[in-house]
């Protein structure tokens, strides 16, 4: 009798541990979902004034993305992620369900970004199971150091790799920080991301900086100079504070220079009280969505005379980079959308880069800088080929572009 008892709650337990699953995997999803929900809601309600001539919003949402499945640490879930379209060519992409992100993360993705996290090579066992599950066995923390080593030597080579066939007409430049400190007092990382004739985004360069000077952004152009890159960018994106601008006219003369606008605005943003941000941003958003350099202008001229007098630091913030926040203007309007920002170098770390006070452990400079080349070439495999590629090469030829028209069509 008692032995019938236990098989009956043996049986029991194994019958209620798939519907536990599915509880627990049927919450995650619904989490997941309202919280993309929220940031549509917010991202709408951002560009609520954006509109046409006959008053209709330009960004709108336009049903659901086809529903795809994201592995949890409760098991793989369908998720069903709003989408949202920009009637003025422009695209949205989710921050919490990035489109890289499509299919599960791999090892080769998590390894790296758990590294820069701040994570041990031996605790990443524990980690690696309780994101992927069955899919970490094997993982120990020996195949671990296995799986770094082969990326180090990828790493080297690919450092050398010989650049002289290849012709990037536009760059996106920016300094990493993560938790795990590099040594020598070498800061952070300096990414640089290149885009080809043919439209499609590629890693560039990886190497370790002190503080994004312009010395260390010169060390890095020098290097790609060995490596046989010759050509200098039709148009380089950054931030207004890297010393890469210095070190770009240094070692390639003069480049047309489009500051970031993600940048911008934190930094300007970051200079007013919260009661205000709201419209400050709005304005901002004029600015750099404007349909025409004279509207966005306008704007311009109009968050100056509406916040200089109270709020003057915020101002100073955005004057200083007025002859370079406007310059995508002279570049074909299908590729405004990637010049603006330097979204291909914050999508690829956003989740890893340091938000918050640095971690005490401090990693070695070659494992950080492996770690980050081998998240950057994930991620590569997912980046957007440039909108409007087959106008890349009149860009390359010098035809000039007018608010985004080639100058002969609108002058006919």
């Amino acid at each position: 009798m008692e032995s019938k008892v236990i098989s009956l709650g043996e049986r029991t337990q194994d019958e209620e541990k798939p519907f536990l699953e599915r509880l627990l995997q049927e919450g995650a999803r619904k989490l997941l979902e309202a919280a993309i929900e929220n940031e549509v809601i917010e991202y709408l309600q951002n560009h609520k004034s954006r509109q046409d001539e006959n008053g209709q919003r330009l960004v709108v949402r336009n049903g659901h993305l086809p529903e795809r499945e994201i592995v949890s640490g409760v098991g793989p879930i369908r998720v069903r992620q709003p989408r949202v379209r920009h009637r003025d060519g422009g695209s949205f992409s989710s921050q919490i369900l990035p489109k890289y992100m499509r299919r599960a993360p791999s090892v080769d993705a998590l390894i790296p970004a758990l590294y820069l996290k701040g994570i041990s090579t031996g605790d990443f066992t524990e980690a690696l199971s309780a994101i992927l599950g069955e899919q970490a066995s094997g993982l120990s923390a020996t195949n671990v150091v296995r799986l770094k080593a082969g990326w180090e030597a990828d790493y080297k080579a690919w450092r050398q790799r010989d650049l002289s066939t290849k012709r990037y007409v536009y760059w996106w430049a920016d300094g990493i920080y993560f938790n795990v400190r590099l040594e020598e007092e070498r800061s952070c990382v300096l990414v640089l991301i290149g885009a080809l004739e043919d439209g499609t985004k590629e890693l560039l360069a990886v190497v370790d900086g002190y503080r994004e000077s312009s010395q260390s952004w010169r060390e890095l152009l020098q290097q790609l100079k060995r490596q046989g890159l010759s050509s200098a960018p039709k148009l380089a994106v950054g931030d207004g504070s890297l010393g890469f601008w210095t070190a770009l006219e240094e070692e390639y003369g003069q480049v047309a220079q489009q500051r970031c606008w993600v940048h911008k605005t934190a930094n300007i943003l970051d200079k007013m009280p919260k009661s205000v941000q709201g419209r400050a941003k709005q304005l901002i958003h004029e600015m750099y969505l404007s349909p025409t350099r004279k509207a966005a202008l306008a704007a311009y001229d109009q968050f100056i005379a509406s916040y200089q007098a109270k709020y003057p630091k915020a101002t100073q913030c955005l004057e200083k980079d007025k002859d370079w926040l406007f310059s995508f203007y002279d570049f074909p309007a299908q590729h405004w959308s990637h010049l603006r920002t330097t979204n291909p170098i914050e999508s690829t770390f956003a989740t890893v880069r340091l938000r918050t006070q640095r971690t005490k452990g401090c990693g070695s400079r070659i494992a950080t800088l492996t770690m980050v080349f081998k998240l950057g070439i994930e991620a590569q495999k997912h980046w957007r080929r440039l909108n409007g590629s087959e106008l890349i090469p009149k860009v390359v030829i010098g035809v000039q572009f007018i608010d985004g028209e080639e100058l002969h069509e609108q002058a006919a």
